[in-house]
């Protein structure tokens, strides 16, 4: 591995370093969603509507089930950005071990769940006899893609820590381009149906963590060229009790900001059917501007774990500025597309009328949305960077509380706008609550010590 990359010596540099950093990741995000649509497009070429709903079904289990375990990817860019950053080569080999052997033991764990896992997932689903069997049958095969999944998380955070942005993207772009074209082969040329859409996912999430592994066989080489004397390094106590403390913290942070948008989709449920559509529609959006920022966000992890591992506050407090600000205009331009052309896009996700005019009548929230949301990406992505996650989890938890007792009261007055109006007030809580604790964070940068 090379040395850490020299820092930016001007703002200018430091714009364009964000950039360079952000863009790969911004057009990697893309691609996510065109998979889903992907999956549902050649199932709907079927002659039975049931496929389209078990896919649909499937997908949203493993998106869900999956999601819980992003502090794997989070996790080993904070370490491994921070090793990078003092061009500790070692350390970052250390980090990549340690959160693999984590990603194999909890992936094997799941699969070897996977009864219990399933049975719970479709007792909340209900989905009906019929699509319940068939999403059944894609889970079979898609859970044993847990393993890789995992796998590619770590290589994904481990890419993301050492700055290689374009890799990142290229292994993405592996992951998503594979998964199209076996979709299209299993279901359009192989005549099967929604197990051929998992078992597409399945190949695919294993051609892609092979590839990420290849990426990195030179962090993997003291495994095999000093297997003792690395295990007896990747066992060591105080390394051991950090990795616990990040990823149980994180994972809790992400239990705390699952269970608010359960709580959102549960409350627009008691609108009835119409608005539980239009708010399904305006939330696609609300995640379309996190894949648009989050390269932002992960640049500021980057950037901001190098600057901290290497104990320059200088270089710290620049990479938190220019990521900002970039991250700021790019929020900016979110909401002026959805004041422009939200309903152009409402209209492109559904032509049901009623749903096309109440989901209209709450764009204005869509629109505010990224001007609000921006900032507790940004420190999501500073914190990761420094692994500073029990504030993280401290913040989520405070503003989840929030959110809930604001929503149950103003709901009985305001309905559904008041549903809104909470949920953006839970993400300018997480936003203001962390940059209460920036100081502090800045305050605690030290000069850079070796690590194990």
């Amino acid at each position: 591995m090379p040395d850490s990359q020299p820092l930016p010596t001007s703002p200018r540099a430091w714009h364009v370093r964000v950039l360079q950093l952000a863009w790969p990741i911004i057009l990697s995000n893309l691609s996510i969603p065109l998979v889903g649509m992907v999956d549902i497009a050649v199932v709907g070429q079927l002659s039975d509507a049931r496929f389209m709903a078990a896919v649909s079904v499937g997908t949203i289990i493993f998106s869900s089930v999956f999601w819980i375990f992003g502090f794997l990817r989070m996790g080993t860019t904070g370490f491994v950005s921070q090793a990078f950053g003092r061009s500790d080569e070692h350390a970052v080999s250390l980090a990549l071990l340690r959160a693999l052997g984590v990603a194999l033991l909890l992936g094997f764990l799941l699969v070897l769940l996977q009864y219990p896992v399933g049975w719970l997932a479709f007792k909340l689903m209900d989905a009906g006899v019929a699509v319940t069997e068939t999403a059944e049958r894609y889970f079979s095969i898609r859970i044993w893609s847990a393993p890789a999944t995992f796998i590619n998380y770590c290589v994904l955070g481990t890419l993301i820590g050492m700055q290689r942005m374009k890799l990142a993207l290229l292994t993405q772009l592996i992951l998503n381009g594979a998964n199209m074209l076996l979709d299209s082969y299993f279901v359009l040329l192989a005549g099967r149906d929604a197990d051929g859409v998992a078992l597409a996912s399945m190949l695919s999430d294993y051609l892609a963590a092979g590839f990420g592994l290849w990426l990195l066989r030179n962090l993997l080489t003291p495994l095999f060229s000093a297997p003792l004397k690395t295990l007896q390094q990747l066992r060591h106590p105080d390394a051991i009790r950090a990795l616990f403390s990040v990823n149980v913290n994180l994972f809790v942070r992400t239990l705390f900001l699952t269970s608010a948008f359960f709580f959102f989709t549960s409350q627009s449920a008691q609108f009835g059917t119409v608005v539980l559509a239009a708010n399904a529609i305006l939330m696609n959006m609300l995640q379309m501007l996190a894949y648009g920022l989050d390269g932002f966000a992960h640049a500021a992890e980057a950037l901001v774990g190098g600057a901290y591992g290497k104990g320059d506050r200088k270089a710290f407090r620049a990479a938190v500025r220019s990521s900002m600000l970039w991250a700021g205009v790019a929020a900016f331009l979110i909401a002026l597309l959805y004041a422009l052309f939200g309903g152009l896009i409402i209209r492109l996700l559904t032509g049901i009328t009623p749903v096309i005019e109440t989901a209209e009548s709450y764009l204005p929230w869509l629109v505010v949305a990224p001007l609000i949301a921006v900032w507790s990406y940004q420190f999501d992505g500073i914190f990761i960077g420094t692994t500073q996650t029990a504030i993280m989890r401290n913040t989520v938890g405070f503003s989840l509380l929030i959110y809930v007792v604001l929503a149950l009261f103003t709901m009985p007055w305001w309905g559904n706008h008041a549903l809104w109006a909470s949920l953006l007030s839970f993400l300018l809580l997480r936003g203001i609550a962390l940059g209460f604790y920036y100081p502090r964070l800045l305050a605690s940068i030290k000069p850079a010590v070796s690590s194990i």
